[in-house]
């Protein structure tokens, strides 16, 4: 199934950035007020595409590189039900402040997902040539993987 390699890519992905996300972000880049409140309805917007299982609306906030690696809203959609059940029906979902990590504008949003368990999402994001903010990935760090 075509679907299965997808997913394990998203999956490898979000996995080998994961060690790098439990190191601190250096310093919060400078973003606009305007920019802030444009990226955090942004991610909020596609979280309530998740909740109304709105595949294409979801994937519309999607960076045009996630759109290029998963190709359909289907495909994406079934690899955000797989691994990401938190974010795709969260029941807490709160937004923190914005970080620059390795080079890029990002979200910290703490998510409590369906089965009651806490992460920090990290949502980094790309700005199109219109000014319009678009979400670049997304990766889940379990409060138990902080570095000492």
């Amino acid at each position: 199934m075509a679907l299965r390699p997808l997913f394990l890519l998203g999956l490898l992905l979000g996995l080998a950035v994961l060690p790098t996300l439990a190191q601190p972000a250096v310093a919060q880049p400078a973003v606009s007020e305007v920019d802030r409140s444009a990226i955090r309805e942004t991610i909020q917007s596609q979280v309530e595409a998740f909740r109304r299982d709105d595949g294409e609306a979801a994937f519309g906030y999607a960076s045009p590189d996630i759109r290029r690696l998963f190709g359909t809203s289907d495909v994406f959609m079934d690899m955000v039900r797989q691994g990401y059940q938190a974010v795709y029906r969260p029941r807490v979902f709160d937004f923190l402040e914005i970080v620059d990590l390795h080079g890029q504008v990002t979200q910290k949003v703490h998510v409590v997902g369906p089965d009651g368990r806490p992460v920090m999402a990290f949502y980094p994001m790309t700005r199109l040539p219109d000014g319009t903010w678009r979400i670049n990935g997304c990766y889940l760090q379990a409060p138990d993987e902080h570095s000492a």
